[in-house]
Order: C-alpha cells, then sequence, then structure tokens
C-alpha cells in the first residue's frame, strides 16, 4: 500500500514539475541561464544583469529551486585540473531484467560522472574520470564484474576539442 502510495505521488510530483518547467518565464530564463554561466554569481550581481530587485531574484531563485527546477549548483573544474585526469566512455551491456540493479550499482562508482541510455548494440555509455590509467582499468575491470553487465567497450579520450 505505502509503495503505491509512494509511486502514485512519485509520478504527481513528476508531472508538477513537468508543468512548472513549462510555467518557467522570460525572466526566469534569462536567470537560469546566468546562473548556468556562473553559479556563484551574487544575487547583486544577477539582479542588475536583470534589471530586477535584489528580493525579487532571492524569490525567483527560491522558487525555481523549491520546484525541482535547480537541484543544485556544482563545481566546475579548472583547465589545468582537467588536463590530469584520464577520461574514458564506456559502452555497457547489460543482461535483460538487471537494469535497475545495475544502474543503481553503476551509480555507486564515483568515479562515473555520467550514465545514459542508448539504443543499438550497448545499453548505456558512462562517461569516467580518474587520476591514472590504472586506476581507469581497475574500474572498466570492476564494471564488467558487476552481476548484471554482459559486456563492455571502452574508449579513452585523447582530447577534448569543445565542451557547452
Amino acid at each position: 500500500m505505502c509503495r503505491l502510495i509512494m509511486l502514485n505521488l512519485t509520478t504527481y510530483l513528476s508531472k508538477l514539475t513537468k508543468l512548472i518547467v513549462n510555467m518557467i518565464s522570460a525572466a526566469d530564463q534569462k536567470l537560469l541561464s546566468l546562473l548556468h554561466n556562473d553559479a556563484r554569481a551574487s544575487i547583486s550581481d544577477l539582479a542588475r544583469a536583470l534589471g530586477l530587485s535584489r528580493s525579487t531574484v532571492q524569490n525567483r531563485i527560491a522558487k525555481l529551486e523549491n520546484a525541482g527546477v535547480i537541484k543544485g549548483y556544482v563545481v566546475e573544474y579548472g583547465g589545468e585540473y582537467l588536463d590530469e585526469l584520464v577520461c574514458a566512455h564506456i559502452s555497457i551491456k547489460v543482461k535483460q531484467k538487471k537494469t535497475a540493479t545495475t544502474n543503481n550499482k553503476l551509480r555507486h562508482i564515483s568515479q562515473i560522472t555520467a550514465l545514459y541510455a542508448i539504443g543499438g548494440e550497448y545499453d548505456l555509455i558512462g562517461v569516467i574520470e580518474t587520476h591514472s590509467l590504472a586506476q581507469l582499468s581497475r574500474i572498466i575491470d570492476d564494471i564488467g564484474a558487476l552481476d548484471g553487465v554482459e559486456r563492455t567497450n571502452s574508449s579513452i579520450i585523447m582530447e577534448t576539442k569543445f565542451k557547452r
């Protein structure tokens, strides 16, 4: 019974969030764009750029956070730090009926910075960031050994040409 209530509540909240996202004003969209470019911008700078009062900007940010539009604020690594990372894409073929548990296990590997569901021969593509080739090799072996993983194929990223 509780599981059904939670599922219904989760579905309702998801639909409500989508509705709120569709109701975002042009000013909120500009605010989101400014925050996306610099999440550490001061309220004063944001207010100045938007032509709004500081309290209005604070209220809009709070509204976007409460609605789940803004989930959090992240650290963006500097160029020198990124240059030292060893990055790879790993394609993962998952055994049927093991997708949810496999995804959960992959979520707990902190070196996987993104995981995408895809169509084609493989089911998932992960992005791995490590500090050495040896660590990358261990992570790839760990992924391949997970219950639910049928096979993997990895490609080391030699150089990032651009990233948006």
